[in-house]
Formats: C-alpha cells, structure tokens, sequence
C-alpha cells in the first residue's frame, strides 16, 4: 500500500509512503473523526491512498489572503 500525499489546493505531490508495513495507526489516521477522514483521505481501487494536505505555498497565500477559503478552488 501507497501512501501518496498532495495538496488539497494546488495538487502539488508533497510525498509518498511506500511500505508493506505501514499501518493508519502508525500515519496517525487514527486520532481523525469521521468527518474529518471522508475529509482529507480517499481510498483508491488499487489499494493506494491518497491524503489531501496542505503546502507551505498555501498555507502562506491563505493566511496572507483568508478570503481565498471562500473560493471553491483559490489556488489551481
């Protein structure tokens, strides 16, 4: 299982997890409600999942710029 980490906003790849062993309680998944999970985590068909995070390029733009949130996609 692949653990592939992108940008919620800009869809910048940001990281991958690539073990055998690597459990959700390890990745910490575990401490999310369930909103939050259906939120920022997606299982794909291939087994892989993909977390949806934020970069330092927008966190940055969006702490300069709040009004961005209101956008559906301020940072494409």
């Amino acid at each position: 299982m692949a653990v592939n980490y992108i940008c919620r906003h800009c869809r910048t790849p940001m990281g991958t997890i690539d073990e055998k062993d690597i459990s959700e309680t390890k990745l910490g998944f575990h401490f999310l409600t369930p909103e939050e999970r259906s939120d920022i985590i997606a299982y794909n068909l291939n087994g892989d999942v993909t977390v949806k995070v934020v970069c330092d390029y927008c966190r940055e733009a969006l702490e300069a710029n709040p009004e961005l949130l209101l956008v559906v996609n301020p940072l494409q």
